[in-house]
Formats: C-alpha cells, sequence, structure tokens
C-alpha cells in the first residue's frame, strides 16, 4: 500500500523482507552481465606524460621576452595545429596505426580517431597562488597495444616541445624583423626633419630663438662703434678743413712772394704753364688724383705743353724754356700741410667706409630682432615635429634592442622551454575496459532494478497488512490480533520466520 499513508521504519523493513528476491537477484545478476560485457571488450593501454614549462633563465627585468601570450591560448593554438591532418598522418603511417581497419577506414577517418585518442589536459595553479599562469600540462594517447602507446605519447610530446621552439624563435624573429623595417622608416623620417630644421637654421641664423640677447648686445656694440666712428670722422673732417685753410694761407704767401729769373723773361705761354702747374700743386694738395679739378688740371696744363712745343717748333732758334720747373718752389711747411691733407683724407675715406658698414651690420641685427617672432613660431614647430620623430626613433630601437636580445635567448633555447618531467609511460594494466568499475556499475544498475520492481509491486499490492493499514483504512480499532498458527522450521534464523510470519492481522486480509 505504498504512497496511501506514511511508512515508518518496521514498514520498509517488512517490504525489504517481502521483497528482498527480487531485490537481490537483478543486484547479482547485473555486476555479473557487466562483467562478461566488458571481457568481450578491446583492451585499450593510455600512456601518459608530464610537461612542465620552464621559464626563461635570464631575469625578465634584464632581457624582456617578445612573447606574451598566455599560456594557454598558446597551448590551444599548439594542439589545433599539430592534431591536424598535416601533422598525424605521417604518425599514423610512422607507426602503422589501425593496420586492422586500413581497408575499410579513408585517411580522415583514421585521422579522426587518432585526434581523440589525444588528450591534452592543462595543469591549474595551485589555489592561493597569485600566479595566473599555467605550470604545465599533461599529454595523454590511448591505443590498443601498451607499447604502441608509450612510443605515439612520447612522438606527440617531442612534437609539441619543438612546435613551442619554433613558434617562440619565429615569434621574436618576426618582431625583430618588424622592428627593423619600423626602425628604417622612422630613421629616414628623422633624417628628413633633420634636414629641415639645418636648412632652416641655415637661412634664418642669428634670428633664431635663444639668440635674441646676444644680438641685442651685438647691436648695443655696434651703436658704440658708430658713435665713436662718426665722432672719429668728424674730427678728421674738422682737421682737415683746418689745414686746408692752413696749406691755402702757405700758398698764397708763397704765390705773392717774388722769384728771381735765370734767364730772359718767359713768355705768355710759360707764364700760363707756370701759373697752372701752381694750380695743380694746391690742387693735388686738397684733393686726390681722381678728383675732377686735379685731372682738370692736369689736362690743360698738357694742352698748354702741346701749344709751347708747337712753338718751338716754329720758331726753332729760339732757346727751350725749363718746362719742367716750377716757377716757385713749396717750402716745407706746405709739403707737411699736403701730408697732412693726404692723411686726413685717407683717415676720412676709411672712417666713412667703417661708418656704412657699421650702419649695415646695424640694419641687419636690427631686422633679425624684428623677424624673431615669426622665426620662433616655425622653429618650434620644426622643433616639435623634430622631437616627436627623434622620440619615435629613440623607442623603437631600445624595443628592436630588446628584440634582438630576445630572439638570441630564443636561439640559444635559454627562454621559456617545455621540460618533459615525467616521460611517456609503458601501462600495465588497460586502461579501458575498467572491469572492476563495470562490475561496480552493473551492481548499481541491479540494485535500481531491484528497488524499481519493488515499489511498482508494492504500490499495485491493495492488501492489509498491520493494524495501522486497519486504522487508516477502515477507520475503526483493531480488537484482537490473531497470530500466525504456521510452524517454521527451527533451524531456519529470525530473519527467515519473520519473512514467513505473517504479520498478526494477516489472518483478516481484505481488500481495501
Amino acid at each position: 500500500m505504498l504512497g496511501h499513508r506514511e511508512l515508518n521504519f518496521e514498514d520498509y523493513m517488512a517490504i525489504l523482507r517481502r521483497r528482498r528476491w527480487i531485490i537481490l537477484i537483478p543486484m547479482v545478476v547485473a555486476p555479473l552481465v557487466t562483467y562478461l560485457v566488458s571481457l568481450t571488450l578491446s583492451d585499450r593501454y593510455t600512456s601518459r606524460t608530464l610537461v612542465l614549462v620552464e621559464q626563461q633563465k635570464v631575469p625578465d627585468s634584464v632581457v624582456k621576452s617578445v612573447v606574451t601570450e598566455d599560456l594557454a591560448q598558446r597551448l590551444a593554438s599548439m594542439e589545433e595545429q599539430i592534431l591536424s591532418r598535416t601533422r598525424l598522418q605521417p604518425i599514423i603511417e610512422k607507426f602503422g596505426l589501425f593496420k586492422e581497419d586500413a581497408g575499410k577506414l579513408h585517411m580522415e577517418d583514421m585521422v579522426d580517431r587518432l585526434r581523440k585518442s589525444i588528450e591534452v589536459t592543462p595543469i591549474r595553479p595551485m589555489t592561493g597562488t597569485r600566479s595566473e599562469e599555467l605550470p604545465g600540462f599533461y599529454i595523454s594517447f590511448t591505443a590498443g597495444n601498451a607499447r604502441l602507446a608509450q612510443q605515439v605519447c612520447a612522438e606527440i610530446t617531442s612534437m609539441f616541445i619543438e612546435e613551442n621552439l619554433r613558434a617562440r624563435e619565429q615569434r621574436s624573429q618576426g618582431t625583430t624583423e618588424f622592428l627593423s623595417h619600423q626602425l628604417e622608416d622612422a630613421k629616414r623620417k628623422l633624417d628628413d626633419q633633420d634636414a629641415k630644421l639645418a636648412v632652416f637654421k641655415q637661412k634664418y641664423f642669428g634670428s633664431l630663438p635663444g639668440q635674441e640677447q646676444s644680438n641685442i648686445s651685438i647691436l648695443a656694440g655696434l651703436n658704440s662703434q658708430f658713435d665713436a666712428v662718426t665722432q672719429a670722422l668728424g674730427r678728421a673732417q674738422q682737421d682737415r678743413a683746418y689745414a686746408d685753410s692752413l696749406l691755402s694761407q702757405q700758398l698764397s704767401q708763397l704765390e705773392s712772394t717774388p722769384t728771381a729769373s735765370a734767364g730772359p723773361e718767359p713768355d705768355s705761354l710759360e707764364k700760363q704753364l707756370a701759373e697752372l702747374q701752381n694750380q695743380l700743386l694746391g690742387a693735388q694738395a686738397r684733393y686726390t688724383d681722381d678728383h675732377p679739378d686735379v685731372i682738370k688740371l692736369k689736362l690743360a696744363i698738357a694742352d698748354l705743353k702741346r701749344k709751347i712745343e708747337d712753338s718751338h717748333a716754329q720758331n726753332p732758334g729760339k732757346p727751350e724754356s725749363a718746362e719742367a720747373k716750377p716757377t716757385r718752389q713749396p717750402t716745407p711747411q706746405i709739403q707737411q700741410l699736403r701730408a697732412t691733407v693726404h692723411q686726413l683724407e685717407q683717415t676720412i675715406q676709411q672712417k666713412t667706409k667703417e661708418q656704412a658698414q657699421i650702419r649695415e651690420q646695424i640694419g641687419l641685427y636690427q631686422g633679425r630682432l624684428s623677424m624673431s617672432p615669426g622665426v620662433e613660431q616655425q622653429y618650434k614647430e620644426l622643433t616639435r615635429d623634430y622631437q616627436t620623430a627623434l622620440a619615435f626613433y629613440n623607442d623603437l630601437l631600445a624595443k628592436e634592442s630588446e628584440s634582438q636580445m630576445s630572439t638570441n635567448l630564443e636561439r640559444r633555447q635559454q627562454g621559456e622551454q617545455f621540460r618533459v618531467m615525467d616521460p611517456a609511460n609503458l601501462p600495465e594494466s588497460p586502461s579501458f575496459p575498467n572491469r572492476p568499475l563495470f562490475a561496480a556499475a552493473g551492481l548499481g544498475v541491479g540494485l535500481a532494478i531491484g528497488l524499481g520492481i519493488t515499489i511498482l509491486l508494492e504500490a499495485k499490492d491493495k492488501a492489509l497488512r498491520t493494524d495501522n493499514d486497519v486504522k487508516f483504512f477502515l477507520q475503526v480499532p483493531t480488537l484482537a490480533m490473531i497470530p500466525n498458527l504456521e510452524v517454521g522450521n527451527p533451524k531456519r534464523g529470525w530473519f527467515w520466520r519473520r519473512a514467513k510470519t505473517p504479520e498478526p492481522s494477516a489472518g483478516l486480509r481484505a481488500e481495501a
């Protein structure tokens, strides 16, 4: 009467006693059947190896690795590459896998079966550690032969190790090559900016930022020099004017002084020649040979000399006059004054030239100062671009150097490596089928079947077996209990007698 009233412990024990064979028989038969079934299955052997991740031998603070990808991601990528048909087909051909099914299976099917037989299991970090990197992983392979499973597992492990070394070296070398190309481009850009800056500095030399103060100082010095030269020029002009006045006085006195004649009186042409020569001497004392008055007097003297020569040619009997002899000789004072005037004129010319040069330099520096604001703006733009290019170039140069050291580290196998901690073992017992596990599973299945049948039978059973059933279903009190008068075998135990002896109300069987 299951499901109609709440059962207690005694009710459950009574059900177990009544249905013991229904429960025990499946519990015995099911494990036996599952064990026999496991005997018909082919043995499968699993070889397993432990691979640990060994960190690089050089500290990261000295050589920073360029391979920063998470190990779990790299392991998944390597697993996909190694478990591809290109990598697994040579293993099938090398070890002769699936020979028994060679005529039934295509290569794709063999590769798929081999792929399913390989298992890669990462080892999770210990609880409580700060590191999230995987410390290692297991590689296992299952085959029908123990020795074959060990050989294939070792082969796959070596493939993982070689793939890790190749991938890390290729990643480092690719990074180095990329940075080298980027560095070349950055160097070209930096050279362009450097050339532009050099041309700009050459073009606006003296007007660049930072040169204003020196320009102001130089301009102040030039102004002082200009003032000094101007003053010296004024003094020289005054001195020349004074010397000219003295020379004029001396010449006037010389012309007014009568001179003794050695022969007869010269004619009018010779007198004119003497006067012109005296005027030439006075003009040469005042002016240079390039002065128009001096040139005019020289031309007049030359013309007068030609006339005198023509007159002598017409009158050959007349004695020649002294052409080159001046009528009056200049005094030493006149000669000294002439020398002084000539020296002062040279000084005036020199100071005038210096004044013009200084004035030109002053204009140059004033122009530089006026151009400084605009030049400074352009210079800042060029400098900013140059500094940006220089910083980018230096950054790439440092990265390329680090990448080259990392590449050398990987080539020397000093970087992160996979180290085999436990080589592929030779399995001593098959991993499948696990016959004790099969028997245990059969036991559980048999128990479940027996309990299920018992529950189904008890649910359909409508017999009133105890006084509690009578009270629950008939709603009347029990007046008496009639015991079972069947005599049991005294050799049987208490459990057997209790199982064969109905409850006290068994003689009052009734339909509910």
